[in-house]
């Protein structure tokens, strides 16, 4: 900190705090970032758990980013496309198969829902289903990066694009209502209600529409709703952000903690180290529960709900049902996700059970981009294996040897569809030890200081709302929310942070 003042001080260095200050920055503003670790990204970070492995440790594709965050700060980020947008194992009639999905559905997934359905009627719906969405995602993906639009206003978008309908099924009604009435398949239903659970603990049928908008954020990012891999893992997309940010001007300090946010509606001060920095305005790109202590403020924890496990592997497994594992685990690989597993999972949960097969989801980042792997490695044959539990919350890990219990369960569940047992296929480290490592809601917690291990900050808000402004607003002019609790915000969007920095400028 070179300076006992700036026109804009951030608490926190994850991604959208890294954007905020380069909009900031490029505009002339004076800013500097804090950061408690010693390196920024938050959750958008690369880590090597194993030797010659540098992956996405917590957060792992990229969806929200929008093109025009990329072009406005001069992003250098290859994101790469995935042909097979999801695979889903099954057993029918004594019979090993599984639903293959292709990123833009056409033979191959016509012929796959056939298969599995034993018509074509139920890929029919699919193809309405998401042609609907896929205009939704056109009509609002423009707005996040605007001012917020009445309710009003993103209704008459939402219908004016899909109509009536799709505006009650996706607003209005629980989401589980639109899936029972628009598909039949149980294991349909649970490929398309994954979206509305990734990190939300919540049932399908809640009134509160949680799982609706978790759903249409997965859905609507930069106007396509694909979900890219960025390569050279995650880190990669930090670590342009923070060359854009320190070439604006900003500057950014690590290993400071801030411990103390003051702010009157005119001037601020941020307490970090035993002193005292001056500010025009405070960003937070912290959770709002942190930011209510920093200011000391009563905070209500948010809720997590997911289990995130990284693996190194010697070589793929091979599935019972014959598909090529270099295209099962390609897109997203579901495990033991039908409608009615993961609305049983919910359940469970809330009396601090889990399924003896729990639902997951899993991809291989390095069937896209293999630069996260050492040369020799890749050369190998050797590949990651993420899988991302769901319906997970904290309470479940009060228990110490719940995080173990959970990691051989999704094992035994992924066993029934391979050839390969997974870990005959898992490397092993030099002292012999399997290559894999878990990170429950808890470790979030404690690691990111994201109250309840939540991956957004708290519950995820309707891109809309009547009061207007940047959806980055708390009770005092001057202090904004820039990071995933801003409305709007959540996933690695960058949007809170270009939000809060056009809220300072009066943009």
């Amino acid at each position: 900190m070179n300076r006992d003042s700036y026109d804009v001080v951030v608490v926190g260095g994850g991604h959208n705090a890294l954007v905020a200050a380069a909009y900031l920055a490029k505009a002339g503003r004076s800013v500097v970032v804090l950061e408690r670790l010693g390196h920024t990204g938050g959750a958008a970070v690369s880590a090597s758990p194993f030797p010659g492995v540098w992956l996405s440790r917590y957060s792992y594709l990229v969806s929200l980013l929008p093109d025009r965050i990329v072009a406005d700060l001069g992003l250098r980020l290859d994101l790469r496309s995935r042909a097979v947008s999801s695979y889903t194992p099954t057993v029918r009639d004594g019979r090993a198969t599984g639903l293959l999905v292709e990123r833009d559905p056409g033979r191959v997934t016509a012929a796959s829902f056939r298969a599995l359905t034993g018509s074509d009627a139920e890929f029919g719906r699919w193809q309405e289903f998401y042609g609907d969405l896929a205009r939704v995602a056109r009509a609002l993906a423009p707005t996040m990066l605007d001012p917020l639009p009445s309710a009003a206003a993103a209704r008459d978008l939402v219908v004016g694009a899909a109509g009536e309908k799709v505006w009650r099924q996706i607003f209005e009604r629980p989401l589980g209502e639109a899936i029972e009435e628009t598909f039949t398949d149980d294991l349909v239903r649970g490929v398309v209600a994954t979206d509305a659970l990734i990190g939300t603990h919540t049932s399908l049928g809640s009134p509160d529409l949680l799982a609706n908008r978790c759903f249409l954020y997965h859905l609507i990012g930069n106007a396509t709703g694909e979900w890219r891999v960025p390569v050279g893992g995650m880190g990669a997309v930090t670590g342009e952000l923070l060359r854009v940010a320190r070439e604006a001007g900003a500057e950014i300090v690590t290993g400071a903690e801030v411990t103390r946010v003051d702010a009157d509606g005119k001037s601020a001060e941020v307490t970090v180290g035993g002193r005292v920095i001056g500010a025009g305005f405070v960003l937070s790109g912290v959770a709002p529960a942190v930011l209510d202590r920093l200011r000391g403020r009563p905070a209500v924890s948010p809720v997590g709900a997911q289990l995130k496990i990284n693996l190194l592997l010697d070589r793929l497994p091979r599935l019972r049902s014959g598909v090529d594992p270099r295209q099962a685990f390609a897109g997203t690989f579901h495990l033991d996700e039908s409608y009615v597993e993961l609305e049983s999972a919910y359940q469970l949960s809330l009396s601090g059970k889990v399924p003896e097969f729990p639902p997951g989801e899993m991809y291989c980042h390095t069937l896209t981009d293999p630069s996260i792997l050492a040369p020799e490695l890749a050369a190998s044959g050797a590949h990651t294996l993420t899988l991302f539990g769901l319906q997970l919350p904290p309470a479940l890990f009060a228990d110490d040897t719940m995080c173990g219990e959970l990691v051989d369960r999704f094992a035994a569940g992924l066993d029934r569809h391979l050839l390969d047992p997974i870990a005959d296929c898992v490397a092993r480290d030099a002292d012999g030890n399997p290559c894999v490592e878990a990170r429950t809601p808890l470790d979030l917690e404690e690691e990111l200081r994201m109250p309840g291990g939540n991956i957004f900050h708290g519950d995820l808000s309707w891109p809309f709302a009547d009061e207007g402004g940047w959806g980055v607003e708390t009770d005092v002019p001057n202090l904004f929310v820039c990071g995933s609790g801003a409305r709007r915000g959540g996933g690695v969007s960058g949007i809170g942070g270009h939000n809060a920095a056009m809220a300072v400028l009066g943009g």
